[in-house]
């Protein structure tokens, strides 16, 4: 992997090219309405609705630009190999502190998502993370000190 590039799984490519269709799309278009509208309403140095709308739109195509950056770089994980951990997997851990069962799946950092049990193989888990096998136990400095966790099953993402 070169270190621009950035590895994605089909889903997460999926979900850039959705998002990036979108802004392309209706959401420039409603903007340019805003922005149209709120010029109707005259004097432009004190108008509110139009500074609002132009800077959302200079976050928008901030966010295009990274996007269509993103896309020119990734490249999908494809491989359905559970013998180590990679972007693609899905971990079945033990929390040594807590004493419990966690389950995570591996995804590039464009789709990590906590609350859905997505990680990026970028995070300090994931990197600890990759490259290993069932029984290895892996640790990661966290705020509240190290976290220790035992791999007990690694499984291909569908």
């Amino acid at each position: 992997m070169s270190k621009d590039e950035i590895i994605v799984t089909k889903e997460g490519l999926k979900q850039l090219e959705d998002e990036l269709e979108e802004l392309k799309g209706p959401r420039r278009r409603e903007l340019a309405d805003r922005i149209k509208t709120a010029i109707s309403y005259g004097d432009l140095k004190e108008n509110s609705e139009y500074h609002s709308a132009k800077e959302e739109q200079g976050f928008m195509e901030t966010r295009i630009i990274t996007i269509e950056r993103m896309l020119k770089v990734a490249r999908i994980a494809d491989s359905v190999d559970t013998s180590s951990v990679h972007v693609g997997s899905i971990v079945v851990l033990h929390d040594k502190e807590f004493d419990e069962k966690l389950e995570y799946r591996i995804v590039g950092p464009s789709e990590a998502d906590v609350m859905d049990n997505k990680i990026s193989y970028a995070s300090p888990l994931g990197t600890a993370l990759v490259g290993k096998s069932v029984g290895a136990v892996v640790t990661v400095s966290a705020p509240m000190g190290d976290m220790k966790y035992e791999i007990l099953e690694i499984k291909a993402m569908n």
